[in-house]
C-alpha cells in the first residue's frame, strides 16, 4: 500500500500466498513464495498508482510476527518452510520449557512459554531439520521473522542484504530482554540457539535506515527502508494509540488487542502479554499489554474452505443476518488451542448447543459471535490488569468491513466500536514509522491530525442479554479444555 501525507491510500496491490497444512496442528508458509509475492505486490501498487521509486519518500515493513524462517544467507534458500505463529508442533517442547524456565522467560521476555512464539520454532528447526545446527556454526543458517526475511531480500539478499529486525518483532521471540532490548544470553542458552543466527535489533523507525532498496529490485530504485513494526504494533501506531491508556483491536486471521502502557513494563496477572509497542529512533521504548486470539477471521476461512457453506468470506455476513440470533449454538474455534487470556494448548474446537433447529446460518452467526466473545475475554483481562475501564474500542483490519460483526462487537462488549476511514491501519502504521524516520511526517501530532472516524456502532443489547450470552460462551469454552494431551 502507498499512502500520502494525509495518511490516505494512494494505491494498493495484494496477493494471497498458500497455507501449507502438512499435519494436524502444523501450519507453514513457503518463504520463497512470500518473497515473490512481496515483489509482485510492490510492483503492482506502483503500477496502480502510476508511481516510480522517485515518488517514494520511504518504505516501511509490517509482518506476521512470530512466523519463523531459517535460511542460508549464502544461497538465499530456506532450510525449511516458515513455521507460522498458529503452528502447535512445539507443544511438548514448550511444556518442558515451562517446567524448567517458565518464570525466567516471563520475567525477562514478558511472555508465557507458548507454541505461539518464535524461540520454540527455531529450536524445533535446529533439532529436527538435518544439518541446520552445523550450518549455523558455519554462518550458513540465520533466523528471522517475516520482517527480517523481507528486509534481507529487498536490500540485497545474499549480496549484502541487511539482517535486522525491530524491537517489536524481537519482543515476540521469548529471546529478548524487554528492558535491555537485546538478545538475552541466558534465554538463548535455555533454547539452545546460537546468537550468531539472530538479526541485529533496531528501532521501529530509524533515521540511520536499515538499508536501501535496489535499482534492480521491484521498487526500481534506491529508497530508504527505515520502518519496521510487527503487524499489531503497526496497527496501534496506525490508529495513533500513542498515549498511555489508548487501545485498539485488529481483526484479521486472528484478533489482537493492544493497550499502550507508556514507558512502563506492566507484568500481566490476567493472561495477557507484555510486549514492546514501538520505539521511534533513539527515543525511549513504549510498551503495551496485548491480548492475542489465535482464530477469528480464519474461522470464517474454515467455513469457506473446509465446510464449503460460503463461497467467499464476504458471504458470511448475509448468511449470519438471515437469522435473528445464534439459535442456542456456540462455536469455539480453538483449532490450535486457546491463546489469551486462557493459554490452553490442550483445547480444541467445539460447536455446542446444537439441535435439529440449527442451520448453517446459525453457524455463520455463531462464528461472528465467537470473534466478539473472544475479544470480550481479552477486554475483561485488560481491565483487570490495568484498572482502566474500556470506554470505546478502536477497530481495524480487513474484517471490520463486516458491519454485522462490528454491531455484534458493540453489543457483546457494551461499549461503542469505532472504525477509522483507513481500515488498513497495519500498513498505515508501517508507513508512519518509515515516514517519521525521513521527516515526511515531523512528529506524532501529524499522525493525530490524520486520524478520521468512518463509522461508530452503539450497543443495542440489554445488560441482561449481554451477560446471558457471555455466560453461555464461558460454558462453551469450558467444554473445549483437556481435549488433547500436551507434554
Amino acid at each position: 500500500m502507498v499512502f500520502d501525507r494525509q495518511g490516505q491510500e494512494v494505491a494498493r496491490h495484494q496477493v494471497e500466498h498458500d497455507q501449507i497444512l502438512p499435519r494436524p496442528g502444523w501450519v507453514e508458509h513457503d518463504p520463497l513464495q512470500i518473497a515473490a509475492r512481496v515483489n509482485e505486490s510492490i510492483a503492482g501498487a506502483l503500477n496502480a498508482g502510476g508511481l516510480t521509486a522517485a515518488d517514494l519518500a520511504a518504505i516501511g515493513i509490517t509482518n506476521q510476527r512470530e512466523t519463523t524462517v531459517v535460511w542460508n544467507p549464502k544461497t538465499g534458500r530456506p532450510w525449511y518452510n516458515a513455521i507460522v505463529w498458529q503452528d502447535t508442533r512445539t507443544d511438548r517442547l514448550v511444556s518442558a520449557l515451562e517446567a524448567r524456565a517458565g518464570e525466567l522467560i516471563r520475567s525477562r521476555a514478558g511472555l508465557p512459554p507458548a507454541t505461539y512464539f518464535s524461540g520454540g520454532k527455531v529450536q524445533w528447526i535446529l533439532e529436527n531439520v538435518e544439518g541446520v545446527r552445523e550450518a549455523a556454526s558455519r554462518g550458513e543458517a540465520v533466523f528471522g521473522n517475516i520482517d527480517t526475511w523481507v528486509i534481507w531480500n529487498l536490500t540485497g539478499g545474499r549480496d549484502g542484504g541487511a539482517h535486522v529486525t525491530d524491537v517489536t518483532n524481537a519482543s515476540r521471540t521469548m529471546l529478548m530482554d524487554l528492558r535491555t532490548l537485546d538478545w538475552d544470553d541466558e534465554l538463548l542458552q535455555v533454547f539452545g540457539i546460537p546468537r550468531e543466527m539472530l538479526p541485529a535489533i533496531r528501532s521501529s523507525s530509524e533515521k540511520a535506515y536499515y538499508g536501501m532498496t535496489l535499482r534492480t529490485g521491484p521498487v526500481g530504485g534506491e529508497v530508504p527502508l527505515c520502518g519496521d513494526l510487527g503487524d499489531q504494533q503497526a496497527a496501534t501506531v496506525g490508529q495513533v494509540c500513542v498515549s498511555p491508556g489508548e487501545a485498539k483491536n485488529t481483526y484479521g486471521t486472528g484478533n489482537f488487542m493492544l493497550l499502550n502502557t507508556g514507558r512502563d513494563v506492566v507484568p500481566s496477572k490476567a493472561g495477557l502479554l507484555t510486549t514492546v509497542c514501538y520505539r521511534m529512533d533513539q527515543a525511549e521504548p513504549i510498551y503495551a499489554l496485548e491480548g492475542s486470539i489465535a482464530v477469528t477471521g480464519s474461522a470464517v476461512q474454515w467455513l469457506r474452505d473446509q465446510l464449503g457453506i460460503i463461497a467467499s468470506a464476504g458471504e458470511v455476513e448475509a448468511l449470519a443476518t438471515s437469522v435473528p440470533d445464534n439459535g442456542g449454538m456456540y462455536f469455539v474455534p480453538a483449532f490450535s488451542g486457546l491463546f489469551a487470556p486462557h493459554w490452553r494448548s490442550d483445547a480444541r474446537g467445539a460447536i455446542v448447543g446444537l439441535s435439529r433447529f440449527n442451520t448453517k446460518a446459525h453457524l455463520a452467526r455463531a462464528t461472528l459471535e465467537a470473534i466478539c466473545y473472544q475479544t470480550r475475554d481479552v477486554a475483561d483481562a485488560m481491565v483487570q490488569d490495568s484498572g482502566v475501564q474500556l470506554e470505546v474500542l478502536k477497530v481495524d483490519g480487513g474484517a471490520t468491513v463486516n458491519d454485522t460483526l462490528m454491531q455484534l462487537q458493540a453489543d457483546i462488549l457494551g461499549v461503542p466500536v469505532v472504525r477509522p476511514v483507513v481500515a488498513e491501519t497495519t500498513a498505515l502504521g508501517a508507513a508512519y514509522a518509515a515516514g517519521l524516520a525521513t521527516g515526511f511526517w515531523t512528529g506524532l501530532e501529524d499522525l493525530r491530525q490524520n486520524w478520521k472516524k468512518d463509522r461508530q456502532w452503539e450497543p443495542r443489547w440489554s445488560a441482561d442479554q449481554r451477560e446471558a450470552g457471555y455466560a453461555g460462551w464461558k460454558k462453551a469454552v469450558a467444554r473445549t479444555l483437556d481435549w488433547v494431551e500436551v507434554g
